[in-house]
């Protein structure tokens, strides 16, 4: 009986590490869409050499355009990053719950995308 509550314990640990795991590329990925929101406001309202207002925490302060530019892209940039790594983090998750489930594997959950290259070299094998 014991190893049954452990086993069904385990289980439980893994889903919710799971959905941890969802929701904090919910998270980043709402973050990434108001920095892409703030970057097309940058592009559209206002003329290069104005100042912009930042809010830091709980106060705003009055930087340059194209540095407040700069650090949202960095910014996306680190988002991108951070959200990949939790996808990769996520498929090796889902399996393991899956295999502690007793459930056969996600078919064609480990795919990826091709590469600049790889499409390149396919374009030019159709010639396309």
């Amino acid at each position: 009986m014991d190893a049954v509550v452990e086993h069904l314990t385990e289980v439980e640990e893994a889903a919710e590490d799971v959905l941890t795991t969802k929701q904090q590329i919910v998270d980043l990925d709402s973050k990434r869409n108001k920095n892409r929101e703030a970057l097309n406001a940058l592009k559209t309202e206002m003329a290069d050499s104005e100042k912009v207002k930042v809010c830091f925490g709980n106060m705003f302060i009055k930087f340059p355009k194209s540095t407040t530019r700069e650090m949202i892209e960095k910014d996306q940039e680190q988002l991108e990053k951070e959200i990949n790594d939790l996808h990769k983090e996520l498929k090796a998750k889902v399996n393991h719950l899956n295999e502690m489930q007793g459930n056969p594997e996600l078919r064609g959950y480990n795919l990826s995308p091709l590469s600049t290259g790889e499409i390149k070299a396919m374009n030019s094998i159709f010639k396309i």
